[in-house]
Order: C-alpha cells, then structure tokens, then sequence
C-alpha cells in the first residue's frame, strides 16, 4: 500500500525537524501533579454511550483530585481536525492527529480521555505504540448495533439508513472491534454509573 499524502509530506518534513528534549521530563510531571498519566481510550460505534461515559470518568477523576483532560470526537473536528472528512483515509488521519495529541498531553503528567469511533484497528495500534507500555488502556465501549440504532442521539442512523450519510461507521463502513481491549464496558445492560465504577476499578489511577 503507498503512503497517503499526509504521510508522504510528513516523512517529505522530517529532514528539517529535531527533537528538542526539554530539562524537565514527564516523571516530574507526574510527579508534581501525584498521579500515574494514562491514554483511557473509548471507542465503539456511535451512539454507543462513548461520550457520555467519557464526560461521566472525566467528572469522577476529578473529583479524586486528578489533573485530565477530554478529547471528544466531534470537539476536534470543530478545530483541530475541521478539514477532515469521513473517508477512510481522513478518518485514519483524524486518529493519528488525536493520538499524538494524547501523547503529548501524557508527557504532561495528565490522565487523558479520549471517545473515538475510531473504527479501524490498524488504527488504534498505531496509537497505542505511541506510549509506553501500561498508559494506552483500550475500552471497548460495547453496545448492539441495534441498540445504538434505537439510541441514534443526533438523528445519524436513520440518515444513514435513508442514503443521505455515505460511509457511516456501522451501516456502510465497517467497525472493527478491539480483538484484546483492556477493559470491556458493556453500556446496554449497565447504567452510567455502574460502568463508570466499572472503568475507574480497571483503569488503575
């Protein structure tokens, strides 16, 4: 497979770049902030509760005095990523943009929640490489299709369903479920609350 245009100008850039190591490094990060940072990522399809459980982690992390931050699916698009689409090639690039943001926020010593369809394992593989071994805690978001469907929070199912959204992750375009996620949190059967113990008990900060 050739490589995109965004990877073809990115490997065009890396000639001209250094990595500029900074005195002070994420262990004292950390440690000035007294936690252990992690990546928590959520993917699932859409309408799977991904968003609301990642909000709902958010308020409890900090409620034990941990220092966060969310990065939310439709957030970036409205800056970060506002000019990418839906293809499976923007979709890819949209993933690579977050995950290296996430790792930056890591090496800030902040515990980093991200909610993602983030389809593609290939995907989220790749981000997973980016961090160390035990920040990058996959959660699978995990609720039915037809759940999600019955759901359909922002009207994007039946769109789909009726033609007018092409690719849609579920319908037309696959989603690849996590093969060995961390933590499998099953949102159809369980109230927020439930999964959110849930999630905090698994994730370990």
């Amino acid at each position: 497979m050739s490589d995109t245009p965004y990877q073809r100008r990115e490997n065009e850039s890396q000639a001209q770049v250094v990595w500029h190591q900074s005195s002070v490094d994420k262990a004292d990060r950390a440690k000035a902030k007294g936690q252990v940072p992690k990546c928590i990522w959520l993917t699932g399809l859409s309408g799977s509760g991904k968003s609301t459980l990642a909000n709902a982690l958010e308020v409890a992390l900090t409620e034990q005095g941990k220092h966060t931050y969310l990065l939310d699916g439709d957030n970036v698009r409205h800056g970060l990523n506002k000019n990418l689409g839906m293809s499976d090639e923007d979709r890819t690039e949209n993933i690579r943009r977050v995950s290296e943001v996430a790792k930056l926020m890591v090496d800030a010593g902040l515990v980093v929640v991200t909610a993602f369809i983030s389809p593609f394992r290939a995907d989220r593989d790749a981000a997973r490489a980016l961090f160390e071994d035990g920040e990058f805690v996959e959660v699978f978001v995990d609720a039915p299709l037809e759940k999600c469907e019955e759901r359909d929070p922002k009207g994007l199912y039946k769109k789909a369903r009726a033609g007018e959204i092409k690719e849609f992750t579920g319908i037309d375009s696959p989603y690849e479920a996590p093969a060995k996620p961390e933590v499998v949190i099953n949102t159809a059967d369980n109230d927020i609350e439930a999964c959110v113990k849930q999630l905090i008990a698994a994730i370990g900060v």
